[in-house]
């Protein structure tokens, strides 16, 4: 179970505590850049992933909320997802931008230069902290789209592992404390045709209906939590096993043009 814990007042001097600044530096600078988002991602969705993969399917685009606050809650298969996801959920089909809640790690040097601008912000997984918790609620209450890897890393098995329990313990939260927020978690499947993607692999997408976090909202945080963390496991699952066996015919294909 990920708690979130604040960290205790020490001295400006201390590298634990410059750390812990540099993390908060990292969250509180998480944006989306009106000039560099637009420019990634039409190159990503019109030059890179036509030019990389062979065929790009996605279903479901339908069960996508056009409004208010959005967990997407996809498989992590591998690095090319948060390039997929916006392809397939972001502004061209839904008309929002998606704030991705990323590792420690991907928000250093350059790549974090752009990953701040593109709307993620990090988390440390082995040292969680309240403040990352705070700001997954502000963005849900200002109704954004928030993406989590409930896996807690990539797995290229195609099997849905153990979900952390830290997804539906913050929908849960922010739902009970503004219960008006009606938050919905969208769980995404993401399959490649080859275990590590290469050129000219092919990729399926399918995202599933919505689940409402306030019918789960029933007064105990943990007994809550855990049936919402093992239905958003069963929706998965079923979106897996779809991908392996649905025929591409069934697809809504997108041109690689």
């Amino acid at each position: 179970m990920i708690e979130l814990n604040s960290s205790s007042d020490t001295s400006c001097n201390d590298p634990a505590t410059t750390t812990e600044n540099t993390k908060v530096a990292h969250i509180r600078t998480s944006e989306i850049s009106p000039w560099l988002s637009p420019v990634v991602y039409f190159l990503g969705g019109h030059v890179v992933l036509p030019f990389f993969f062979g065929r790009i399917k996605v279903t479901g685009q339908e069960n996508l909320p056009k409004t208010g606050p959005v967990i997407l809650a996809p498989t992590h298969r591998a690095r090319w997802d948060s390039l997929l996801l916006p392809y397939a959920a972001g502004r061209c089909v839904t008309g929002r931008d998606l704030r991705f809640m990323v590792t420690i790690t991907e928000c250093q040097g350059l790549q974090g230069w752009f990953v701040r601008r593109l709307g993620g912000f990090s988390v440390d997984p082995q040292r969680p902290s309240i403040t990352t918790l705070r700001h997954s609620v502000e963005l849900l209450e200002q109704a954004e789209m928030l993406v989590i890897f409930p896996e807690g890393g990539i797995f290229r098995d195609r099997k849905v592992q153990p979900l952390k329990p830290g997804i539906a313990r913050l929908a849960l939260s922010a739902q009970s404390n503004h219960p008006g927020l009606d938050i919905k978690i969208v769980p995404v499947g993401i399959n490649y045709s080859e275990p590590y993607p290469t050129w000219g692999t092919d990729v399926s997408i399918h995202i599933g209906s919505s689940i409402k976090v306030a019918d789960y909202a029933k007064g105990s945080l943990k007994q809550d939590a855990k049936r919402l963390t093992g239905d958003l496991a069963i929706a998965l699952q079923k979106l897996s096993y779809q991908e392996l066996e649905i025929t591409p015919r069934a697809f809504a294909e997108i041109a690689n043009s």
